[in-house]
């Protein structure tokens, strides 16, 4: 990142300590204060006590040296709590200002960005997660998606951005960060090109996304986010703060087709500017020197890489947010580890790349006792009402006691599905997409309301197969974990797991579920 830049920013923070001051004082009220501190990469949490810094790291891989200098800024300024988040960045919370302000000083000395991680700007650019190590694989999309990255952060002071506007990269079509319905998503081809998708999104009135290209050369990325950037300047809805998304364009211009025809045409705006954004032809080359030492690891948490003789290890802890002391443990294992790295996931999974067999077993045992076990134990939580200011329903709490329930009830790991849950309707933690999802919401008990969540199912990530599912009616807080464990028991008496025995009853599941929504 262009130091001037970073040194700007540094500037503007005397403003920032100014009116958090203020907000937490009293004297400055909670939503002009959010309006602002957004910019900054950090919002109050529930409560008005606390404050919450989101650190963006792009396309969610951390080198060794970041998470060195991460590390460090854990232990001497004694955070409390971190988070793996849905949009692969890691947040740090329950901050006070003595802590907030020089951690953000610190963020931007060494290169770690936190500008316009909240609010009204570009926020973290997504990526499979294991691009450029996953076997099968259409090619390599993370430098890419790191290029985007930079090229987004010049676009954080523009005039008349959306709500919020999200770039992801899909290396196939597992579609790991939903390329096909963001603002703006690149997915990849088996001929190194890439079809791109625009003005989808989840949460309220979701939308999947429209093809607006196809095959395109991948040194060409950054006019087509451009483009998206015009598109919405000239069409987006700055009256109606609650539609300044981008996919609110589709159905104001009139449908899919109206709404790729305007996209393209503000992309032949960019290409006739005097402006060249084509990357380098040998922008991203095979940069991969390590090799295996012959050594050998199997695991249900170890992925082989498409490099000869190196894995991956996968780790989840429950909800995302690791115990400080093991995540402080792994950091100083991976800076001891030539090349290794760490990749956040869309799925608040981490994962540890670029080890050989004996070096994989010593992260798997660094993660043990921290990590899921099951893709139960692996669920996605956003971080919930009780952290967060918009919150409706406190989804980690949720998530935490039904895998206690789950584990006291011994039900299988392959009788349950990984699951999403949402604290409010803006699907953070990705429910509208997932088989079983959850989002907060409220169901009246003898006529007055009561905590609860409502059931979606049968959404899919998958690229060509994307659904946004339906919702089935609101369970209360303290029924789930039951209808959970009994689902669960239902599946392995089958003797089949979840997926094979879904496919064959779903109505049984719905029979189930009705129980709790009556």
């Amino acid at each position: 990142m262009d130091q001037n830049k970073i040194n700007e920013w540094k500037q503007k923070l005397p403003e920032f300590q100014e009116k958090t001051n203020a907000f937490f004082s009293g004297e400055l009220d909670k939503g002009s204060y959010k309006g602002f501190s957004g910019y900054f990469g950090s919002y109050a949490q529930k409560g008005g006590q606390a404050s919450m810094l989101r650190l963006r790291t792009p396309a969610g891989r951390i080198t060794a040296d970041t998470l060195s200098v991460i590390a460090k800024m854990l232990r001497t300024h004694e955070v409390p709590r971190l988070h793996f988040t849905t949009c692969q960045t890691i947040q740090l919370h329950d901050l006070k200002t003595d802590a907030l302000y020089p951690l953000m000083e610190e963020a931007l000395d060494n290169n770690i960005i936190i500008i316009g991680g909240g609010g009204d700007y570009p926020r973290n650019t997504m990526c499979a997660p294991l691009s450029g190590v996953e076997q099968g694989e259409y090619f390599d999309v993370l430098p890419y998606a790191e290029a985007a990255a930079d090229y987004a952060l010049t676009l954080v002071d523009a005039e008349k951005m959306p709500r919020k506007l999200k770039v992801a990269f899909s290396n196939s079509p597992a579609n790991a960060p939903h390329a096909t319905y963001r603002d703006l998503g690149f997915v990849a081809n088996e001929d190194g090109t890439f079809d791109v998708y625009s003005a989808g999104g989840l949460g309220g009135f979701p939308k999947l996304g429209v093809k607006v290209a196809e095959h395109i050369d991948p040194n060409q990325i950054l006019y087509y986010i451009k483009a998206m950037w015009l598109t919405f300047r000239s069409y987006g809805n700055y009256d109606n703060r609650a539609k300044a998304r981008t996919r609110y364009m589709q159905d104001a211009l009139g449908g899919a087709e109206n709404y790729a025809n305007a996209y393209n045409e503000k992309l032949r705006e960019v290409y006739d500017n005097d402006d060249d954004l084509t990357l380098p032809d040998d922008f991203a080359g095979d940069k991969m020197a390590k090799t295996g030492d012959g050594s050998t690891v199997t695991d249900p948490r170890i992925i082989p890489q498409k490099q000869d003789g190196l894995y991956a290890v996968a780790y989840h802890p429950v909800g995302g947010q690791p115990d400080k002391e093991v995540f402080l443990a792994l950091c100083d294992l991976i800076c001891e580890i030539s090349e290794a790295e760490l990749r956040l996931a869309p799925d608040e999974t981490a994962y540890i790349v670029n080890l050989t067999g004996a070096e994989a077993v010593r992260v798997l045992a660094i993660t043990e006792a921290d990590a899921a076990h099951t893709p139960f134990e692996a669920s996605v939580s956003c971080i919930g009402a009780s952290t967060c200011q918009v919150g409706v329903r406190d989804s980690q709490a949720l998530l935490r006691a039904s895998v206690e329930a789950v584990r006291t009830a011994n039900i299988p790991a392959n009788a349950l599905p990984k699951i999403h849950i949402s604290g409010c309707p803006s699907s953070c933690g990705t429910h509208q997409t997932s088989p079983i999802g959850f989002r907060g919401g409220m169901k009246k008990v003898d006529g007055k309301p009561a905590s609860a969540f409502v059931l979606n199912v049968d959404g899919c990530e998958l690229q060509g197969e994307e659904s946004l599912g339906r919702e089935l009616g609101a369970i209360l807080d303290a029924d789930i974990p039951k209808f959970l464990v009994e689902v669960g028991q239902t599946v392995a008496a089958s003797g089949m797991d979840f997926e094979a025995w879904y496919a064959a009853n779903a109505d049984v599941f719905a029979a189930i579920a009705q129980k709790y929504i009556d």
